[in-house]
């Protein structure tokens, strides 16, 4: 039976539309959007509404194209000026962090499985494959989360936790491909050799990453495109680039997208505005349609035999082997407070990522591959509802929760401006008591180095002057130097209480 395009693309089009229903609603009511996304998937699957998907080859290639665009876009989102200071806890936390969880997280899978399910036969090697898809943690999951929910963290903590979930993956990638050879292997494997590689493919990743980076700037620079539009798909082609070409001289090209994406975020380039939105996009679509495939592909029902051993293990995973891994890996680093080490240890998210490292044992027939990727998506569930819904009051409890930014978003004005521009842009709508001095621009009690730029009035756009004569409801498009001065705006204005 051949199915028609129009009826796969009609299909497709429902369940991102319902995706993007749910995701608004989880945001209102604290529910992480990405556990909704998969659960979307679920019920549309073989065991909800019946749309049947077992294409895991399929899967895998969405998976690996998602992967690689929400890694690039984290990266091209992160500052290195924030990163900097604790570039260090980062780099340690995603590297040997990663291998202290697979190691200690693959004992407690081995005792756990060999106690719950004695028949499944579950080698020791297996319990460390299944524990290395789900040593790091998920960067869809963290980037969102964290940028979705507001959370405003102190002490560096929030860029140390994008650092850290943005590069952790390699790790956990060459962990998981270098099991699967060694399970195949039957044994006659040395170990010292695969240890070898795997630094060579991280030296070679981050080396590659670094340098097709510059190269992507310095091109982009360079043509000169009339067509303005095609800048950011200039970008995303060097993303493919990246990570395809550092595939071909065996690095790790997952490490080297991330890399790729942190160099040309933090240069300056031609329509660099536009390709960071472009790149906003494409990785939450990127993130609903793996996240939609993933849901597509897990059959419910196989879930219920795992389910006792899967909470065991989750509820070990996030309350001993994160947090274990996490202060070991930091107590070099002394000065960093009990506090920041235990909401690190929290923000021990699982996402999509584990279940696609969940997949290549599907793809290459490894033994017991399919109770792996059962267990692995249940424990990401498990996650995603026990860390996912809990990290702004984990934040709260611990006193780490840092006072947001009192500034309302753009709504009514299509504008922006570069990141190279230090002002503050804000919209301000005018009521009675701001007017109450005199209803002339320059009337109105504004700070130093501070601009009305715009004015809406009902649907029609003008620039004042000082003589301008503003009515209530009229819309203000306000530039400042900083945020102090803004808020010194909105308390001249009369409408702090309104924010």
């Amino acid at each position: 039976m051949v199915v028609q395009i129009e009826l796969i693309l009609l299909g497709l089009a429902l369940l991102f539309f319902l995706s993007i229903l749910a995701g608004k609603a989880g945001h209102r009511f604290g529910v992480p959007a990405l556990l909704l996304f998969l659960s979307v998937g679920m019920l549309s699957g073989s065991d909800g509404l019946g749309i049947q998907f077992e294409n895991i080859q399929v899967a895998q290639t969405i998976g690996t194209i998602a992967l690689c665009v929400i890694l690039f876009s984290g990266g091209m989102d992160t500052k290195i000026s924030e990163i900097r200071p604790i570039i260090p806890q980062g780099i340690v936390l995603a590297t040997f962090g990663v291998f202290l969880t697979a190691i200690i997280t693959g004992i407690v899978i081995w005792w756990v499985l060999g106690w719950t399910m004695q028949g499944a036969g579950v080698g020791f090697l297996t319990s460390l494959l299944l524990a290395s898809t789900m040593s790091s943690t998920d960067s869809a999951s963290v980037f969102s989360i964290l940028r979705s929910k507001g959370v405003q963290l102190k002490n560096n903590l929030r860029p140390m936790l994008e650092l850290e979930s943005g590069s952790n993956d390699p790790m956990a990638y060459v962990l998981v491909i270098t099991l699967i050879e060694i399970i195949k292997m039957e044994g006659a494997t040395n170990y010292w050799m695969a240890a070898g590689m795997l630094v060579v493919q991280l030296v070679i990743g981050a080396a590659a990453g670094f340098l097709l980076g510059k190269l992507a700037v310095r091109t982009i620079n360079r043509l000169q495109i009339e067509n303005g539009s095609l800048y950011p798909i200039l970008v995303f082609t060097f993303c493919i680039f990246i990570f395809s070409f550092t595939y071909f001289i065996k690095g790790n090209g997952y490490l080297a997208v991330y890399i790729g994406g942190l160099v040309i975020g933090n240069s300056k380039f031609v329509h660099k505005r536009s390709s960071l939105n472009f790149f906003d996009g494409l990785a939450w679509m990127s993130q609903l349609l793996m996240f939609l495939t993933l849901g597509l592909l897990v059959n419910p029902r196989e879930l219920v035999p795992i389910a006792i051993p899967g909470l065991i293990i989750s509820f070990l995973m996030i309350f001993v082997t994160r947090p274990l891994s996490v202060f070991l890996s930091l107590l070099p680093f002394r000065h960093m407070p009990f506090k920041d080490k235990l909401f690190v240890s929290w923000v021990g998210l699982r996402g999509a990522v584990p279940i696609i490292f969940a997949i290549l044992p599907l793809v290459e027939n490894v033994p017991h591959a399919r109770l792996i990727f059962n267990i692995v998506f249940f424990c990401t569930l498990v996650s995603l509802v026990v860390q996912g819904t809990s990290l702004s009051q984990m934040a709260a409890w611990l006193g780490l929760a840092a006072k947001p930014n009192q500034i309302k978003a753009l709504k009514n004005f299509d504008v922006e401006f570069s990141d190279e521009i230090k002002s503050v842009t804000t919209e301000i709508k005018i009521n009675a008591q701001s007017l109450i001095k005199g209803n002339h621009l320059m009337d109105l009690e504004l700070p130093d180095k501070t601009l009305v730029v715009m004015v809406k009035r009902d649907e029609n756009y003008f620039i004042p002057t000082g003589k301008t004569v503003l009515q209530e409801k009229d819309i203000l498009l306000i530039i400042t130097d900083d945020h102090d001065v803004l808020m010194e705006t909105y308390k001249n204005l009369g409408v702090a209480d309104n924010l």
